[in-house]
């Protein structure tokens, strides 16, 4: 059954007649802030040259057009959150949304794909630090990788304002950084504009090979992966001011602005590679070295190690929001939600900082290929979760409150659930079986501890809504 919106401040009191709510977080933070933080965890430079590299490998100078698709269809997805995260802001993100409107198993389910993202993400761009430092110093990835989930650690348990000042000012840096290679890219343009349409790879002995459709769909998990950073908007709308205009604003923004962040360098670095082979390889600080000499190369690659810091700070500052609102809506035993639920004297919540950072520096020393098809596989099986609750939000009294609402509704949502489930059935089977298990496991506990406990477990609720205060208090003030 659908939970009923309410305060997650209700006080909640136990026998004593104490309290055992725990507090919601403080709005600091403008839309400026909100899209900087946003930002600074879809974090473009890094995903364009850690990840994208990936891409080049497998896709070849198909890449800039499957991240174009990728970037298409992410449209329907803001337009999804901005429209949820503005009808229901709170820190649980994903997971609220879905349990409010399609029901609490939903919302669990959805909650699952979120933490498989939340811990998996940070230690994968944190081990490619080392990549980039290696001009300066040469060191261990997964030291390095454990070293930076520390440090994001850290300064995660500041006040998030003042991490706002800090990852805008990394941002500024990893833009500049990709700014730099398009200049290159472009400026040594090897092949013609048409050759992003040619879909080839270097193959074997010199052979070139062609890039099928079915390549490019099954590349399109990952360029959704890529951009997925946006949806940090939704879990950062509890501490946005102004949530119902703000939050969509952030997201649609955010989308714009990564979107070419990462496609520009790519285009340029596809019509620059001196050669297919050099491209497929997907070594771009080779690529920018020999473009320009290695001081520039150097710069690029600090820019980009920063870049990659600040993707963990901001990772871990969304990360440690979802476990603290999965304990205010009492997702665990209570000696659990109690821990999870401290906030700290900036007003972050610590522990549930400390338990995102601290696994995420052990994760670091793990092999963590497979782990990045099962991150493409659950984040579009979160996608696909929030479409659905998007296409049932306009129902009965969702529909009348105060909310963003998204264009050619219900065709969007619809169109993406499609398109969503087309790209899930061509994973690799490995990959959907790795979820797919987790996702048992996850379920077993909703039917043996979550459900039988339902009148005192998985309460999700939503923080007091400021503006429908303001209202209420212009109107009385008016009587």
């Amino acid at each position: 059954m659908t939970d009923t919106l309410r305060p997650a401040d209700a006080a909640v009191m136990d026998a004593s007649g104490v309290s055992d709510s725990p507090r919601t977080l403080k709005r600091s933070i403008g839309v400026v802030g909100g899209t900087l933080l946003t930002l600074s965890c879809v974090t473009p430079a890094s995903t364009l040259f850690v990840i994208v590299p990936d891409l080049f490998s497998s896709l070849g100078t198909a890449t800039a057009l499957c991240l174009a698709i990728g970037a298409l269809l992410c449209i329907p997805v803001a337009f999804c959150y901005s429209e949820l995260g503005t009808l229901i802001p709170s820190a649980g993100g994903e997971y609220a949304i879905v349990s409010t409107l399609a029901g609490r198993l939903a919302g669990w389910l959805a909650f699952v794909m979120s933490l498989l993202v939340v811990m998996i993400v940070p230690p994968v761009i944190a081990m490619g630090t080392a990549d980039y430092l290696a001009p300066l110093v040469h060191l261990d990835p997964s030291m390095t990788g454990a070293g930076v989930m520390i440090a994001a650690t850290l300064a995660g348990l500041l006040d998030l304002r003042a991490n706002a000042w800090i990852t805008g000012i990394f941002l500024v840096l990893e833009v500049v950084a990709a700014g730099v290679v398009a200049l290159l890219g472009f400026t040594h343009s090897h092949r013609g504009v048409s050759s992003l349409g040619s879909l080839q790879i270097a193959g074997e002995h010199a052979h070139v090979n062609p890039v099928t459709a079915m390549m490019v769909l099954s590349g399109l998990a990952i360029a959704l992966f890529a951009t997925q950073g946006f949806s940090t908007a939704v879990y950062l709308s509890e501490e946005l001011e102004n949530p119902r205009r703000n939050v969509a604003r952030t997201v649609l923004a955010t989308l714009a602005i990564s979107s070419v962040v990462i496609l520009v360098p790519v285009v340029a670095i596809t019509l620059g590679a001196g050669d297919l082979k050099a491209l497929t390889g997907g070594d771009i600080s080779s690529m920018v070295i020999a473009w320009s000499n290695s001081a520039v190369g150097t710069f690029v690659s600090l820019c980009v190690a920063l870049a990659i810091i600040n993707a963990g700070i901001v990772m871990v500052i969304q990360n440690s929001r979802v476990l603290f609102a999965s304990a205010r809506d009492k997702a665990w035993p209570s000696p659990v939600n109690n821990a999870l639920a401290k906030l700290g004297r900036f007003g972050s919540p610590w522990v549930a900082t400390l338990v995102v950072g601290v696994p995420g520096a052990f994760l670091c020393f793990v092999n963590l290929d497979t782990l990045y098809g099962v991150t493409g596989v659950a984040v579009t099986g979160l996608y696909l979760l929030v479409a659905i609750a998007a296409l049932v939000a306009r129902r009965g009294a969702h529909g009348t409150r105060k909310a963003w609402r998204m264009p050619l509704w219900p065709a969007m949502p619809v169109l993406l659930i499609a398109v969503l489930v087309y790209i899930l059935v061509e994973q690799d089977v490995t990959y959907l079986l790795w979820t797919g298990g987790i996702t048992a496991v996850a379920t077993l506990y909703w039917a043996f501890y979550l459900r039988p406990r339902s009148a005192t477990r998985w309460l999700v609720s939503l923080p007091e809504d400021v503006e429908d205060d303001e209202d209420a208090g212009l109107a009385q003030a008016v009587a």
